[in-house]
C-alpha cells in the first residue's frame, strides 16, 4: 500500500491543491481545493480514483475557496483545519472580494482536527500536525511511510509563509518548522502550498529563514 500523489495547481495564485490516494484502493483525498473545480475533477477521472473526503491546511481562499462548492457538490466531508482558522472561513466572502475571485461561501468543516489527530483514505493514513504562524490553525499532514508532507503555507523551497496576516506571527511559525517539521526527517518529501517541491533536510541546510 502506497501513498500516490498529483499536484494541481489551482486559482491565478497558482496554489498547489493535491491530489492524494491509496495505490491498492484507489481510494482519494483532494487537500485544499482553493478553486478550479474542473481542474480537480479532471485529475481525479484520469488517475481513476474515487474522492473520499476534503482535507484543509488552512483557511486562506486560495487553499479553501472551492471547499464549500466541491463538499456539496460530491457529497464530502471536510477535515481541517484546527478550530483556530475559523475566522478566516467565516470571512470567505470578504476575502473573495479582497482578492477578486469570484464570490465563495464559508464552510464548517465535518471535524476539526488537532495535533496528534489522524486522517485515512483508503489504506493510507496521515498523521496531523498543528504548525501555526501562518494562520494561528494551519495543520500539515503527514504520511510516515511514504515519507510525504504536505505542509501547505508554513514552508516553502527557500522561503517561508508570510506572517503579515492577521493573528500570524514568525517566532511562532520558526518553532512550528523546528518543533514540528524538523524531526520527521532529512528524507521527507513535501508539497509545499506554492512552488516547487523539497525535502525538509535541504531546507534545514539552506532556507535562509529557518535552516541550521
Amino acid at each position: 500500500m502506497a501513498i500516490k500523489y498529483q499536484i494541481i495547481p489551482v486559482t491565478p495564485f497558482e496554489q498547489n491543491c493535491s491530489l492524494l490516494w491509496c495505490d491498492e484502493t484507489l481510494r482519494a483525498a483532494v487537500v485544499d481545493p482553493g478553486g478550479d473545480i474542473p481542474r480537480i475533477l479532471a485529475a481525479v477521472k484520469k488517475n481513476g480514483v474515487v474522492l473520499e473526503k476534503i482535507l484543509v491546511t488552512h483557511g486562506h481562499i486560495d487553499h479553501a475557496g472551492a471547499v464549500a462548492e466541491l463538499a456539496e457538490r460530491l457529497s464530502l466531508p471536510i477535515e481541517g483545519p484546527q478550530r483556530e482558522d475559523q475566522f478566516w472561513i467565516d470571512g470567505m466572502p470578504e476575502q473573495s472580494r479582497m482578492f477578486g475571485f469570484p464570490e465563495v461561501r464559508a464552510f464548517t468543516p465535518d471535524r476539526w482536527l488537532e495535533q496528534g489527530d489522524r486522517v485515512s483514505f483508503g489504506k493510507v493514513e496521515m498523521a496531523v500536525l498543528h504548525c501555526p504562524g501562518h494562520t494561528p490553525g494551519h495543520l500539515v499532514f503527514f504520511n510516515e511511510p511514504g515519507r510525504l508532507a504536505i505542509v501547505g503555507d508554513v514552508l516553502f523551497q527557500g522561503s517561508i509563509g508570510r506572517t503579515d496576516f492577521p493573528k500570524g506571527d514568525f517566532d511562532t511559525l520558526i518553532a512550528s518548522i523546528r518543533g514540528r517539521l524538523w524531526p520527521l526527517g532529512d528524507d521527507v518529501a513535501f508539497i509545499p502550498g506554492h512552488g516547487l517541491m523539497s525535502t525538509l533536510g535541504a531546507e534545514r541546510r539552506s532556507n535562509p529563514f529557518c535552516g541550521d
